[in-house]
């Protein structure tokens, strides 16, 4: 996959786990991942409790060692990597953030068009 592929699915891992850790859990901390790439340095903040941080370890890591060159969903994957009580989890984390954040965007666009 290219790096900025790359980039983009670890924004969108960002944004989903901490919409939902935000919204269901308490006691979150801010963390700092070093992430490597094809020989790039990326830097990634996060504010997580502990349970959704070794949840997007988990998920960065399969992410690293996707195989594809074109990257698909992963729930689309004929080739699924994660494991399947992990893919539970981050099924249902995507599945609640997916929603709230689509709403969160629907919300500024009709916003914006009746101002």
């Amino acid at each position: 996959m290219t790096q900025e592929k790359y980039q983009a699915e670890f924004w969108t891992l960002k944004r989903f786990f901490e919409k939902f850790c935000s919204d269901k859990h308490k006691h979150q901390k801010d963390i700092t991942k070093n992430l490597n790439y094809k020989g790039s340095k990326y830097t990634l903040s996060l504010s997580l409790c502990e349970d959704c941080e070794k949840l997007i370890d988990y998920s960065l890591g399969r992410l690293n060692q996707c195989p594809h060159e074109t990257k698909p969903r992963c729930r689309a994957c004929h080739e699924p990597c994660y494991r399947s009580d992990q893919w539970k989890k981050v099924a249902k984390l995507m599945r609640y953030s997916g929603i709230r954040l689509g709403l969160v965007k629907l919300k500024n666009r009709l916003t914006g068009i009746l101002k």
